[in-house]
């Protein structure tokens, strides 16, 4: 029993401290296991904005991080010689290094090269310190008041458990939206170093030398310290780091409850203002021929009936500037997920501006959904539906390129209704791109292929289809041209594909078995 709860056996007031010591070891079980888990997010989250693929990023933090648990619970084992300091200085440690973890990935991901590597070694001295936590506070558990090992172990687990339900909930809904990435990491980094140091100090302090107490408090203040500075300097820092990823002025930056948004505004070699949109560090635009992409993407579906368009995705509203030039276009449903990105072209001057003000038109919905599920739960019938969603380089959007994405979006078709989606590039991608005519093809459609050269994107390719399935014959209405980038002719030549990419014989993407695409090193990986 450590001599700050010793007391004369079988006392009343000795089982009062006894009781008082266990409920304040359990909640700081609570709260370092609440504090272990948030860590373990973060750097899923963060890796899944910076890379994509969060299936590939949850994978590595987690296997990393359960490995080195065992290792770390192996390597506590000299250490219950000294339960309560070396308790104290696994948490100092842990609130450090999980309190910077995001500053220092993101530092290596704006700065260097490099990424994965010091995600692995980051997820791996975590996890190394987590595992020592559980075989430390077993013994100083035991010191409070001996008990059977299976009971011991049930407290420890209830407390450790539910702490992590804690921690689990409270950063996507609490952490992440209130004080983003960064912030959120380094505050719940102080935590974890109070919860570890106050335990010891007034539960164990009988344990410690004078010097180590004082060690204690001197190492304890200097993480604080160094904690509190940096929360109060992420601005700046984040300032820094993203103008490092960008070569233009950036004019606008917000880490959405979704993806991080950026836009940079520069003047081109032509003397234009050159405005661009970045979500995850992925190019959207280029205000300098963005033009190119939208024009192709709506005007070949829109010769026919138009009463009513649905877009999914495209919530700058420039492609809905496109589809309002339509007098006889009655309403417009945009879906977009992200709300942080239909403000932003409602309200960021310069975008307002390209747009044209579209989402204000009293014609525009706009609907802030997942697209998947908004589509389940509707009935109504559009004449065109316009698919201008993120390029399928996530697990997260690869539902949105499935066949059960297109069968539910064909099935709020009319019957003389017509679909385009985009395709990403046939040239840097035309796994993909084949991969996503596959698709339409197993939910019922005969896509029509076509691609336009966008110079800011490359070669970009779309897939129209028709409700009826039969093959779409693409057209122009010339009536509210004229348009900068198209005519008939040229809409005529962009559905045929030189050798090097022409179609490929592809499996379709589905729910169960998704087809994503991830840049890896400056290669475009097809999984």
């Amino acid at each position: 029993m450590s001599t700050s709860t010793a007391s004369a056996p079988g006392s009343k007031r000795a089982q009062q401290r006894g009781r008082a010591a266990r409920t304040g070891l359990l909640a700081a079980a609570f709260t370092v296991s609440a504090c272990g888990l948030v860590y373990e997010l973060a750097l899923i989250t963060l890796g899944s904005y910076l890379v994509g693929n969060t299936a590939t990023q949850a994978a590595i933090v987690l296997s990393v991080m359960v490995f080195a648990m065992g290792l770390g619970a192996l390597g506590a084992k000299p250490l219950q010689k000294r339960p309560a300091l070396s308790f104290a200085a696994i948490e100092l440690a842990l609130a450090f290094l999980g309190g910077f973890s995001v500053l220092i990935l993101y530092s290596a991901f704006a700065f260097t090269s490099l990424y994965t590597l010091p995600l692995v070694v980051v997820a791996f001295l975590i996890g190394l310190l987590i595992g020592a936590e559980i075989p430390l506070l077993m013994e100083l558990l035991q010191r409070i008041r001996k008990q059977a090992a299976g009971a011991a172990v049930a407290d420890l687990n209830a407390a450790d458990y539910l702490g992590g339900l804690i921690g689990g909930l409270a950063f996507p809904f609490l952490l992440l939206p209130l004080l983003g990435q960064i912030r959120g990491a380094l505050l719940v980094g102080a935590i974890n170093a109070v919860a570890g140091v106050v335990l010891v100090l007034i539960l164990f302090r009988g344990d410690l030398s004078k010097a180590a107490k004082q060690l204690l408090t001197l190492v304890a203040g200097l993480v604080a310290v160094l904690l509190v500075a940096a929360f109060v300097y992420t601005d700046r820092f984040e300032t820094v780091a993203r103008q490092a990823l960008y070569a233009a002025p950036i004019v606008y930056s917000e880490d959405s409850q979704y993806q991080q948004v950026v836009m940079t505004e520069s003047i081109s070699p032509f003397g234009e203002s050159d405005l661009r949109l970045y979500l995850n560090g992925d190019l959207q635009f280029s205000s300098v021929d963005e033009y190119r992409y939208h024009e192709a993407l709506v005007h070949p579906v829109m010769d026919g009936p138009r009463k009513d368009v649905l877009v999914l995705g495209g919530g700058d509203g420039l492609g809905v500037r496109e589809i309002l030039r339509y007098p006889d276009v009655e309403s417009v449903t945009l879906v977009d997920l992200d709300e942080a990105i239909t403000d932003l072209a409602r309200d960021f001057d310069d975008l307002v501006g390209l747009n044209g003000d579209a989402l204000s038109d009293p014609r525009v919905e706009v609907v802030n959904e997942d697209a998947f599920t908004w589509l389940r739960e509707q009935s109504r019938a559009y004449d065109v539906i316009v698919v201008d969603m993120p390029d399928p380089d996530a697990t997260e959007t690869a539902k949105l390129y499935s066949v059960e994405f297109y069968a539910l979006a064909g099935a709020r078709l009319h019957d003389s209704g017509r679909m385009v989606v985009q395709g990403g590039s046939p040239y840097f991608a035309p796994k993909t791109y084949w991969t996503i005519a596959a698709t339409l093809a197993a939910a019922g459609y005969e896509p029509t292929p076509y691609q336009v050269s966008v110079p800011s994107f490359g070669d970009w390719g779309f897939h129209a289809v028709q409700a009826s399935g039969a093959a779409t014959m693409l057209s122009l209405d010339e009536a509210v041209g004229p348009f900068r980038s198209l005519t008939p002719e040229l809409l005529e030549a962009a559905q045929v594909f030189p050798p090097d990419r022409a179609r490929r014989d592809m499996e379709p993407s589905t729910l169960m078995h998704p087809v994503i695409l991830e840049l890896v090193q400056g290669e475009w990986r097809h999984y």
